[in-house]
C-alpha cells in the first residue's frame, strides 16, 4: 500500500459524531506528514480556501444534524484553526454562488453554510461574481482550453486549499478536491454559464485545467458523512474518514479507492458511466498519477468505507450516441467556422446535426438540453461561444481523439 513518491496522502478515522476538538485532532493527524505542503503554506502571504459550502438554504440536507452534501462545519472550523496556527498568511475564502446569482430573492450570505465560522476567524469571503476577474493561461497550454477567467483574489493567492465532501456525481462519477475547483469560475454575465463547461467531453479535460491553474497545496476531504448515487439528492453514507494530501490528483485517487472505485478505470465503467474519468485525463497529460503504487499513502480505515455508486439515468447506447454526436458537432463547427462567424459572432449557439437550433448573447440556457433536442433526443447539442479570434483556445483535437476511440469501439 505504501511507496516512495512526491505525493503524500493520509486517510484517518474520524467519527461523524466527533466533537470539534476530536475533528481537529484527526485533521492534525492527517496533515502533519504533509511536509512539503506546510513548507509552501508557511511561506505564503495569502492562502485562498475553496470550501464546498454553497447551496440554497431551503435545499440544505442534513443527516442526524450533520451536513450531508456540504463540508462539515466542524471540519471547516478545524481547517481554519490549523491554518491560523501553522501559517502567518492572510486567509481568504473563495467560491461562486450560482444560486444567489440566479435568484434575486437570495443573497450570497444566505446561500453560505459557513459564513459565521469564517467570521469567527476573521476570514473574508470573495464571491467570484462580485470581484474583479483575471484571465489566466493554463500552464502547458491546457487540456481543453488555453485560458480561463478566475477571481482576482484567488489568482493573487500564493497557495490554494481545496476542502470538499466525498460524494458520487452523476456526470463525473465522483466529486472530490479536483471537481471542487469548478465552483471558482464566475458566472454570466461575466463569464460562461456552468452548462458551457459542464458538457460532455469538455468537463473531463477542463477539470484538470483548473487543477493546473490553481495547483492546490493542501487537499482535504470530508468523509465523515458522505453521499452516494449523486452529488445532490443522493443517499447518505457514513464513512467516518478524513483524507488529506499534498497533490489534488493523488488525494482524489486515494479517496476514489476508499469509496470502492478504481481511479484507473474510465468510461463506461462505474462510476464513470457518463463521461471520462478526469483523474485519468489528468494523469495521461502528466499531471499526477492514478496508480496507487506511485503514491505515498496510508489509511487507518479499510476500503470501501461505505457503499458508493452512480445512478444510471441514461442507457449506455444513449450516452455513446451523445458522446459521438458531441464530437461530430464540435468538429463540424471547426471545419465550417467562417459560416458561423459571419452569422453568430459574439453569441452562444447550440449545434445539432450540423444546424444551429438555438442562439443567444447569454450562455444561460434556462431550458434543459433534453427538451431543446426535440425529436433528436439521441443527438447531442454542442454549446459554443462564437468568437472569430477563438481567444479561449479550445483544443478540438480532444474531440478528434474521442471520436476516433469511439469509432474503434474503445
Amino acid at each position: 500500500m505504501n511507496s516512495s513518491s512526491h505525493s503524500i496522502v493520509r486517510a484517518v478515522s474520524c467519527n461523524y459524531q466527533a466533537s470539534d476538538e476530536e475533528v481537529y485532532a484527526a485533521l492534525r493527524r492527517a496533515t502533519d506528514p504533509l511536509e512539503s505542503a506546510w513548507q509552501k503554506l508557511s511561506r505564503a502571504q495569502r492562502i485562498a480556501i475553496k470550501f464546498n459550502q454553497d447551496w440554497p438554504p431551503a435545499k440544505v440536507v442534513r443527516y442526524q444534524g450533520e451536513l450531508q452534501e456540504l463540508v462539515s462545519r466542524k471540519l471547516t472550523r478545524a481547517v481554519l484553526r490549523l491554518l491560523r496556527e501553522r501559517t502567518s498568511a492572510e486567509l481568504i475564502s473563495c467560491d461562486t454562488s450560482v444560486h444567489a446569482q440566479a435568484d434575486p430573492n437570495l443573497s450570497v450570505l444566505e446561500c453560505m453554510t459557513i459564513d459565521d465560522i469564517l467570521g469567527e476567524f476573521g476570514v473574508p469571503h470573495y464571491d467570484s461574481n462580485h470581484v474583479p476577474m483575471r484571465l489566466v493561461q493554463v500552464p502547458g497550454g491546457g487540456l481543453m482550453f488555453r485560458q480561463y477567467q478566475l477571481p482576482e483574489p484567488l489568482a493573487e493567492a500564493d497557495a490554494v486549499v481545496s476542502v470538499q465532501k466525498i460524494k458520487n456525481h452523476r456526470f463525473m462519477g465522483t466529486t472530490l478536491c479536483l471537481k471542487n475547483l469548478f465552483g471558482l469560475l464566475p458566472q454570466p454575465p461575466r463569464y460562461h454559464a456552468r452548462q458551457y463547461f459542464h458538457h460532455l467531453i469538455r468537463m473531463a479535460y477542463m477539470l484538470p485545467d483548473l487543477g493546473l491553474l490553481t495547483q492546490p497545496t493542501l487537499n482535504i476531504l470530508d468523509g465523515m458523512v458522505c453521499q452516494a448515487n449523486a452529488e445532490w439528492g443522493g443517499a447518505a453514507r457514513i464513512g467516518n474518514t478524513l483524507v488529506a494530501g499534498d497533490h489534488v490528483i493523488a488525494t482524489d485517487v486515494v479517496a476514489t479507492h476508499l469509496m470502492g472505485h478504481d481511479a484507473e478505470q474510465d468510461w463506461p465503467s462505474q462510476p464513470y458511466i457518463r463521461d471520462r474519468n478526469p483523474l485519468r485525463a489528468a494523469a495521461e497529460a502528466g499531471f499526477g498519477t492514478t496508480n496507487l503504487d506511485d503514491i505515498d499513502w496510508t489509511a487507518e480505515v479499510q476500503a470501501p468505507i461505505a457503499a458508493f455508486g452512480v445512478d444510471e439515468t441514461d442507457s449506455f447506447e444513449t450516452v455513446t450516441s451523445w458522446r459521438r454526436s458531441t464530437c461530430e458537432q464540435a468538429l463540424h463547427y471547426r471545419d465550417h467556422a467562417k459560416s458561423f462567424y459571419d452569422k453568430y459572432a459574439g453569441q452562444y449557439i447550440l449545434v445539432q446535426n450540423g444546424e444551429v437550433v438555438w442562439h443567444d448573447v447569454t450562455s444561460d440556457l434556462r431550458v434543459s438540453r433534453r427538451k431543446l433536442a426535440g425529436i433528436w433526443h439521441n443527438q447531442a447539442l454542442w454549446l459554443k461561444f462564437v468568437d472569430p479570434q477563438e481567444a479561449e483556445g479550445e483544443h478540438f483535437e480532444v474531440y478528434e481523439k474521442t471520436l476516433s476511440a469511439l469509432q474503434q469501439g474503445l
